[in-house]
């Protein structure tokens, strides 16, 4: 009953936010910049790669210094990480991978996890092993929003998170495809703004995201 309660509540977090900004960063301090521009821009669902520099202090620095928004870890690819990561305070994991051992690790402690998959075989096998949701990684490489549509009819039932090719152009289409949400990068964090240290401008990008994918389709 308490595992069926969390990936209720992230599911439902899912479907309020819509969307996952997905931080990757040399510097600690330039990772902390970067969650706190998308997050004052309204999104709130924030992943820090744990092949970023010193991932796991910035997770606790995060859960600090916002209260509001759910911050979570990727780029899990073993145990060790796995354990570092929930240790540190992360409230949701995803992996690039399907590894039964990190889903059945993190089903134990009751924090939600979505590998990366990408064929029906692999995305059917996440769901099974327990998986939360299942990010379909890289997503554009086998056709995008269509392929994403077309995993309706026989995998409907799984909750799917495209990544790696979602854009301002085509995000709402993955909604209307069927995706609970979306996972954004690059589209966030353009390399300009990044290097400018412009954090209202990546602000105003995520605001941009945020009205449309959550207020025009609410």
């Amino acid at each position: 009953m308490l595992l069926t309660m969390f990936a209720d509540s992230w599911l439902t977090q899912l479907q309020k936010h819509r969307a996952i900004a997905v931080i990757r960063y040399p510097q600690l301090e330039l990772g902390s910049q970067m969650a706190k521009a998308v997050s004052s821009g309204g999104m709130q669902l924030i992943e820090i790669t744990w092949n970023s520099d010193q991932p796991a202090e910035l997770v606790r620095q995060l859960r600090s210094e916002l209260p509001s928004a759910t911050i979570g870890a990727g780029t899990i690819l073993d145990l060790n990480q796995l354990r570092e990561a929930i240790a540190s305070g992360a409230q949701f994991l995803f992996c690039p991978h399907v590894d039964s051992a990190l889903i059945q690790a993190a089903v134990e402690a009751g924090v939600p996890i979505i590998p990366g998959a990408l064929s029906p075989t692999e995305i059917v096998t996440a769901w099974q092993a327990g998986a939360s949701c299942v990010k379909v990684f890289p997503v554009q490489s086998v056709g995008g929003v269509n392929y994403i549509k077309n995993l309706q009819d026989p995998l409907g039932q799984i909750p799917l998170i495209p990544t790696s090719g979602v854009t301002k152009e085509n995000a709402g289409g993955f909604l209307e495809a069927g995706a609970i949400a979306v996972g954004l990068s690059s589209q966030l964090f353009r390399k300009q703004l990044v290097a400018a240290r412009d954090w209202e401008g990546i602000a105003e990008r995520a605001k941009s995201f945020y009205h449309q994918l959550v207020i025009r389709n609410s």
